[in-house]
């Protein structure tokens, strides 16, 4: 990510949720990372203990991952 501001866009209660999230918002080209407290690895826990899992976006992509994010799932054709 280059030097823009960063916004966090939602916060999750796991990193696999988060890491879900930012799979979704690179897929539709958008750049994201994951931000988690976990005393690297070591404790997970304290990661939701605080501010929780955060997915971090340029300022200038918030809006448009905001909306990727709240969409809901689409379920697959059986």
């Amino acid at each position: 990510m280059s030097d823009s501001e960063l916004v966090a866009v939602q916060t999750f209660g796991t990193r696999q949720e988060a890491d879900l999230a930012a799979s979704a918002l690179e897929a539709a080209g958008i750049d994201a990372i994951v931000q988690a407290d976990s005393g690297g690895g070591m404790q997970p826990s304290i990661a939701w203990a605080g501010v929780g899992v955060q997915v971090i976006v340029r300022i200038e992509d918030a809006e448009s991952a905001r909306a990727i994010l709240e969409e809901p799932a689409r379920s697959m054709p059986d």
